[in-house]
């Protein structure tokens, strides 16, 4: 969509808050410069928009917000007539500073600046147009599976900690405390003492009912639970600890449920989208991150129009600042972390099933690199590769790839394999 072309019959800028948005309107006719404020509440947004286009007779409108998720953005959605134009905080903020060297914000200000900014530079940014809803939905599952994943982490970690002071031989016991069994048992036998009370048969059962049914593995289990001494005995350490255990242990199986239910949707969803061959063909994608990458490219082709802008746009590709004689390299701080996550995820994994990935990623170590720069580094050739394969909706081909690298004949290739 080329904004410049659109005949807008009003701008608005609109200062988004928890509680309240500051608007600022100005009507394609030249009128004043209309002002107003709304309460975040769905019956008020719907008045003033309806009223809004009621008003244009149902013309295109033009909207500047510093978002692209949140409430606002979900009610705008259901707005044909709405054309969002996402402004980048950082690009407001130094848009505003230039203007107010005092560093002074306001949330009218504010509208007042986005309001500006799209009209003055309305050819040099572009409207946001969503994906398609099988997509944006996708992208809703695959991030807020990662953050359950992150909470399942957190979890994990805190009940290890807890463990560790008090009862330590569960972590022995219980098997790997991200699995329902570890939940169960502790939620069962949540002190040593109560543990070694049990019969040897009834602990036996409880392996079983939890599909761990190795004759081998369960009999030294139990004798570990026989010969094992408690690490303390002091009550104001253990009543303490067994309380947090038997509020953590249910809190994390509930994480653990959440996060199969996450998968099997994402399977569903993803499964049906065309897509989908494409994006499990990158070695290493497997059904967690060809999902993810397949929601960062998103189902419009004209979004990015080169590899580089996917790289920006991700934070993969890195920042040089020059001032004078000092040159400085960095990573993007201002990106979208769940997509630079994703990519780079998606690159470390790479290198476990693609012998030129490895190839690329040690000669990267062997000239000094860490290896998060060096996962980096392979990432943003991969966006080249994806990018192209996105484009031209065709599978990742491995061997034409290498051929095609065998012809540049780059020096980090020689220790691969001949196939």
């Amino acid at each position: 969509m080329e904004s410049e072309k659109i005949d807008y019959a009003a701008w608005i800028g609109l200062d988004w808050g928890s509680y309240k948005h500051a608007i600022c309107l100005q009507p394609a006719d030249s009128g004043p410069v209309e002002r107003c404020t709304l309460e975040q509440k769905p019956e008020f947004l719907h008045g003033w928009f309806m009223n809004l286009l009621a008003r244009f007779g149902g013309r295109k409108v033009a909207i500047a917000i510093e978002q692209t998720r949140g409430a606002v953005i979900h009610f705008l959605l259901g707005l044909d007539s709405v054309h969002i134009f996402p402004i980048h905080p950082k690009s407001l903020k130094n848009y505003r500073d230039a203007l107010h060297p005092s560093g002074a914000k306001d949330d009218p200000t504010d509208a007042d600046l986005l309001l500006q900014f799209l009209k003055l530079h309305q050819d040099k940014i572009k409207p946001w147009i969503p994906d398609e809803p099988e997509v944006r939905l996708l992208l809703r599952l695959v991030e807020l599976r990662r953050k359950t994943v992150g909470k399942r982490v957190r979890l994990t970690n805190e009940l290890t900690q807890l463990l560790k002071e008090y009862f330590p031989a569960a972590l022995d016991c219980a098997g790997d405390l991200d699995k329902v069994m570890a939940c169960d048992f502790l939620v069962r036998w949540p002190t040593l003492e109560k543990l070694q009370k049990s019969q040897p048969e009834t602990i036996r059962n409880f392996y079983q009912e939890h599909n761990s049914r190795r004759r081998d593995v369960i009999e030294d289990r139990l004798k570990q639970i026989r010969s094992a001494l408690p690490l303390t005995t002091d009550a104001p350490v253990i009543e303490p600890s067994v309380f947090l255990v038997q509020s953590l242990a249910p809190q994390l199986n509930s994480v653990i449920d959440a996060i199969a239910k996450f998968d099997q949707r994402i399977r569903e969803v993803f499964e049906k989208h065309p897509d989908a061959p494409l994006f499990s063909s990158f070695p290493g994608a497997g059904p967690a991150l060809a999902p993810r990458l397949l929601a960062a490219m998103g189902s419009d082709r004209c979004r990015f129009s080169s590899s580089l802008e996917v790289a920006e746009y991700s934070g993969i590709a890195p920042v040089t600042e020059r001032s004078g004689k000092a040159k400085w390299v960095h990573r993007r701080f201002a990106c979208s972390k769940f997509v630079m996550q994703s990519f780079h995820e998606f690159a470390a994994q790479s290198i476990l099933y693609c012998g030129w990935a490895r190839c690329y990623y040690d000669q990267k170590k062997t000239e000094g690199k860490h290896h998060h720069a060096a996962i980096r580094a392979l990432a943003y050739r991969w966006i080249r590769i994806i990018y192209r394969c996105w484009k031209d909706r065709i599978p990742y081909d491995e061997d034409k790839y290498i051929e095609a690298l065998r012809q540049r004949k780059p020096a980090w290739l020689e220790s691969l394999a001949p196939q």
